[in-house]
């Protein structure tokens, strides 16, 4: 009976990463001979190749690919399940990983983390942004447990709760033709050059909530890094960026942005955690949600 073991995941994982298997077999620690012979074994024994070489690279067939996306899958929940079971172990609570799809969230969080980790000292805390399936799907591999995002999505076995309203608000410079409107129709930005964070046109509210539904695109869209950058680039007058009214109020100490609202009724948002709803009873997780949901904001 063919039996599939951690071993072959690590296996097929390392040497997609590292492209050889000799690369693969230093960075899991096995002879190039060990490791050759228990994949061999297993190809024999399921009767299927999962790799093709390609000159010194070897390239996963279709079951390959497949067993590759098992072992992404598979690995961290297994690797999760480790690290939980020597919390335990060793009488520690254990730890709260936390995906942001919320760019400008870094500031809020930050308020809610501080006293977050004095009460929990016990608790190791980490803040992702790079995730191997999207937000959700990191919440379901268990590659984070906890994720902040403006888009929740409604899914059996996940939990979403809103934590506070904001307007998103166009901000521009000191010299704008805009800056004294008290609010912009879609066609004003026409002519624009929009700075946005790097992510894809239609996760950005500007272009989802205001911009797409009059069929109107701005000039130029930019993307930039860092929301200091963004700041910068705005209060000298180089183009235009969309962001939270509480946000922009923040920074107007340190440059001269001006927010304006985006159509009469403005664009009204939320910002949402999710977490897996087994995780829901676990008391280091409650208590982040109830700090997170009572934290005075300045958007609601």
């Amino acid at each position: 009976m063919t039996q599939l073991e951690r071993i072959h995941l690590e296996i097929i994982r390392a040497v997609h990463q590292e492209g050889t298997m000799t690369a693969a077999a230093d960075a899991i620690h096995l002879t190039q001979s060990a490791l050759s012979h228990s994949m061999r074994k297993l190809e024999d024994q399921l009767g299927v190749k999962l790799w093709l070489r390609e000159g010194r690279q070897l390239k996963p067939t279709q079951a390959g690919s497949y067993l590759l996306k098992v072992s992404n899958r598979l690995l961290p929940q297994l690797t999760h399940t480790e690290e939980r079971l020597k919390q335990f172990a060793q009488g520690q609570r254990g730890s709260l990983r936390i995906g942001m799809e919320c760019h400008p969230c870094y500031q809020w969080l930050q308020k809610i983390t501080a006293p977050y980790l004095k009460d929990w000292p016990s608790i190791d805390l980490d803040v992702k942004q790079a995730f191997q399936f999207g937000g959700v799907g990191a919440l379901f591999a268990h590659e984070i447990d906890l994720l902040v995002t403006p888009d929740p999505y409604r899914k059996k076995d996940l939990y979403f709760e809103p934590v506070f309203d904001y307007e998103q608000v166009l901000v521009v410079g000191p010299d704008h033709p805009l800056k004294d409107e008290e609010h912009i129709i879609p066609r004003q930005l026409g002519d624009e050059i929009l700075f946005t964070y790097p992510v894809s046109p239609e996760r950005l509210d500007i272009y989802t909530h205001f911009l797409n539904p009059s069929g109107v695109t701005v000039r130029k869209q930019k993307e930039v890094e860092t929301t200091d950058m963004m700041f910068q680039l705005v209060a000298c007058n180089r183009g235009v960026t969309a962001l939270p009214r509480w946000l922009v109020e923040e920074y107007a100490e340190k440059y001269p942005i001006f927010p304006v609202r985006m159509g009469k009724k403005g664009v009204s948002k939320q910002i949402f955690l999710g977490i897996r709803t087994e995780d829901s009873k676990v008391e280091y997780m409650d208590a982040f949600m109830k700090l997170a949901r009572n934290y005075p904001n300045s958007e609601g």
